[in-house]
């Protein structure tokens, strides 16, 4: 997101960031390290309500960071029922499970029924 982009300055890279929130994290059980990731979709046509989906992504913050795939704060965030990280996922055990999978799957479910439907 715009600001968790910028968690260790605006300059600074995913690794910074990742480094950031470990650190302030030091002393927090695992039991309060939850962690929820957000994806919000809009269908936008004219003379329509805008179609809006949207879906979570729930886990937990790891204690150091693991796996090599995706970006940001995947090394770090262990969804709930795996013990993998985000970055061990592969691409496409990611897309099916992560908050923009689950987003994407639920536009595509609502989107022709929309677009069908009656002017707003």
């Amino acid at each position: 997101g715009v600001y968790s982009a910028r968690f260790a300055g605006e300059q600074k890279s995913d690794a910074a960031n990742n480094a950031k929130l470990l650190y302030e994290l030091t002393d927090v059980e695992d039991d309060k390290r939850s962690a929820q990731f957000h994806c919000t979709l809009v269908f936008a046509a004219p003379g329509k309500e805008s179609l809006v989906v949207e879906a979570q992504w729930p886990g937990r913050i790891g204690r150091i960071p693991r796996g090599e795939n995706g970006f940001g704060y995947d090394p770090l965030f262990i969804p709930d029922g795996s013990e993998q990280s985000a970055a061990q996922m592969s691409q496409e055990e990611k897309n099916r499970v992560s908050h923009r999978g689950l987003a994407i799957k639920k536009l595509q479910e609502q989107w022709r029924e929309w677009l069908e439907g009656e002017n707003v």
